[in-house]
C-alpha cells in the first residue's frame, strides 16, 4: 500500500509536470519574440548613446581677438568622444554688422590632417551666436587624440570683424589657448559633441543567448524541485490562478464596478479624471508658474496617468485583506489573490486612462515613433512594482491598522518627490538623491523618453527597471507569504 503522503506528492508531480512544460514553452517563446521585437524597436539607441565625454560650452566672459585677416585663434584639446559629430564655437559681434568670412578647421595633431573645415559668413553671425562644424559621417578613432581647433579669416577688416569668445577662469586638461601665436589663460568658448558605442548593445545577441541559458537553468531548477521535493511555489501559484480564474474575474469585475457604483458617468470617469486633472494642473503650472517644458500637456498627462495608477493600485491593495475578512474566514482561497485582483482592477482603469493620453498626444502634435511601443515594458514594470508594494501594504494593514493613515501621508510625499508636473532640473544638487532613490522616477522618465522623444533608453536601463520591479515583488511576496497564516488571528 502506498502511503497517503507519497500519493499526494506523486499527484502534485503529475499535476505540475504539464504546467511546467507549458510554462517553459510559453516563457521561451515569449522571450524569443521579445528579444527580436526589442532589437527592431530600439533602433540605433541599442548601439549608440550621447557621449559622456562631450565638451560643454563654457560661459562667455570676454572676446579673444578681433578676427581680422591674418589673425589666428587656436585651441588645443583632447576628447573622450568615440564618434565625433560636431564642433560649436560661440561669437561676439561687438553689437555691429560685420562683413567677411571666418574659417574653422579641426586638425589632427598626430599627422596634421584636416578633419573638418568650413567657412562662415560673418554677417550672419548674431551676438552670442554659434557656428557649427558638422561631420557628414561621425569621425571615429579620435578618443584621447590631441586635436587643434583653428579659427582664421581671409578677408575680415578692422572695425567689421567678429571675435570668438572665451572664458578666462576655466581651463582644459591637455589643452592650451593661443591668440595670434601668444599663449593665453582661459579656454575658448567651444563645444564638442558626438556619440559613444554601448558595449551591451554591441554584444546584444550574446547577452540574449546568455539570458536564454539562465531561463533554461531556472526552468530546470523548477522541474527538479517539483520532481524531488514534490512542491514549487511558482507552480502552486500558477495552479491556484488557473483553479480560481473564474473567481478572480468576478472579484476584478466587482472591484471595478464598486468604484463607480451609483455614478452617472460610470467608468467614463476613468477617461475623464486624468484629463480634468491635467487641465487644472496645466493651467496652474503653464500659466501661473510659467513652465517652459516642451509639450507640457503630454509631459504632465504621462505623469498623472502613471502615478494615479500606482497610487490607486496600492491604495486598493492596502485594504484587500481587511476588506475581505468575511470571505477569508469562511472560504478557502489563496490569500494573495485578494491584493492581486485589486491591482488587476486598477490595470483595467489604467488601460482606459491611456486613451486620453493618446488623444492629447495626437492633438498636440506628438509624432509617435516605433520606440513608443516600448512604453508598455515600463508600464509592465510599474504594474509589477505596484503589486509587490501592494502585497507589502496589505500585510502591514492586517497587523497595524494605522498603515492606511501613514500611507496617505507617504503617498502625498511620494507624489511631490516624483517629477510629475515639474522638471527634474529645478531640484537643487543636494536634493538630487530624492530622484535617485525614487523607483517611479526611473519608470516615468523612460516612458516620457519613449513617447515624447521617440527614443529608446540604453539596454542597461531596461534591466535596471525590471530588477527594481522584480525585487519589490519578491520582497512583498515573501513578507506576505511569511505572515499570511496569522491573518485570521487579527481580522
Amino acid at each position: 500500500m502506498i502511503p497517503l503522503r507519497k500519493k499526494a506528492k506523486t499527484r502534485e508531480v503529475v499535476d505540475g509536470a504539464p504546467i511546467v512544460c507549458r510554462l517553459a514553452a510559453a516563457v521561451l517563446l515569449g522571450y524569443a519574440l521579445l528579444i527580436v521585437l526589442f532589437y527592431f524597436l530600439s533602433g540605433e539607441q541599442l548601439h549608440l548613446r550621447q557621449s559622456r565625454g562631450e565638451i560643454t560650452l563654457p560661459v562667455a566672459e570676454s572676446g579673444t581677438v578681433e578676427l581680422t585677416a591674418g589673425s589666428v585663434v587656436e585651441q588645443r584639446f583632447t576628447t573622450e568622444i568615440q564618434r565625433l559629430e560636431q564642433i560649436d564655437v560661440q561669437w561676439g559681434t561687438y553689437y555691429r554688422p560685420n562683413v567677411g568670412t571666418v574659417l574653422l578647421e579641426l586638425i589632427d595633431l598626430r599627422d596634421g590632417t584636416v578633419l573638418l573645415s568650413g567657412p562662415f559668413d560673418a554677417a550672419a553671425i548674431p551676438e552670442g551666436g554659434l557656428t557649427t562644424l558638422t561631420a557628414e559621417e561621425p569621425i571615429e578613432g579620435l578618443y584621447q587624440v590631441p586635436l587643434l581647433l583653428r579659427i582664421t579669416s581671409p578677408d575680415c577688416q578692422p572695425g567689421s570683424a567678429a571675435s570668438p569668445l572665451m572664458n578666462t577662469q576655466e581651463t582644459l586638461e591637455d589643452g592650451a589657448l593661443t591668440l595670434n601665436g601668444a599663449p593665453s589663460n582661459g579656454v575658448l568658448c567651444f563645444a564638442a559633441r558626438g556619440t559613444d558605442y554601448i558595449w551591451t548593445g554591441l554584444h546584444y545577441w550574446e547577452f540574449a543567448a546568455a539570458g536564454a541559458c539562465l531561463l533554461l537553468v531556472g526552468l530546470g531548477v523548477l522541474w527538479l524541485r517539483l520532481r524531488y521535493a514534490g512542491r514549487s511555489y511558482v507552480v502552486n501559484a500558477i495552479v491556484a490562478v488557473q483553479k480560481y480564474r473564474f473567481l478572480i474575474r468576478q472579484l476584478v469585475s466587482r472591484d471595478f464596478k464598486t468604484k463607480y457604483k451609483r455614478s452617472v458617468l460610470g467608468m467614463f470617469w476613468s477617461f475623464l479624471n486624468p484629463l480634468l486633472t491635467m487641465c487644472v494642473q496645466y493651467f496652474v503650472f503653464s500659466t501661473i508658474f510659467k513652465s517652459d517644458i516642451p509639450n507640457y500637456a503630454v509631459y504632465l498627462l504621462i505623469g498623472i496617468v502613471t502615478f494615479n495608477f500606482f497610487s490607486e493600485a496600492c491604495g486598493m491593495a492596502l485594504t484587500s485583506i481587511v476588506g475581505n475578512a468575511s470571505l477569508i474566514t469562511k472560504v478557502y482561497m489563496p490569500k494573495y489573490i485578494y491584493p492581486l485582483t485589486r491591482v488587476m482592477s486598477s490595470v483595467v482603469n489604467l488601460g482606459i486612462s491611456l486613451i486620453p493620453l493618446v488623444i492629447v498626444s495626437l492633438a498636440t502634435g506628438v509624432q509617435f515613433q516605433k520606440a513608443a511601443i516600448l512604453t508598455f515594458f515600463f508600464l509592465a514594470c510599474v504594474i509589477i512594482f505596484s503589486l509587490g508594494f501592494g502585497l507589502l501594504l496589505s500585510s502591514s494593514m492586517v497587523f497595524f491598522r494605522d498603515t492606511q493613515f501613514l500611507w496617505g501621508v507617504f503617498n502625498m510625499m511620494w507624489m511631490y518627490a516624483t517629477p510629475i508636473f515639474y522638471p527634474e532640473s529645478i531640484l537643487p544638487d543636494n536634493f538630487k538623491f530624492v530622484l535617485q532613490i525614487n523607483p517611479l522616477y526611473y519608470f516615468l522618465k523612460n516612458i516620457r523618453m519613449c513617447i515624447l522623444d521617440g527614443l529608446s533608453p540604453e539596454p542597461a536601463v531596461y534591466v535596471q527597471c525590471f530588477l527594481i520591479a522584480l525585487c519589490t515583488l519578491i520582497v512583498g511576496a515573501l513578507i506576505f507569504y511569511k505572515s499570511q497564516d496569522r491573518f485570521v488571528l487579527y481580522l
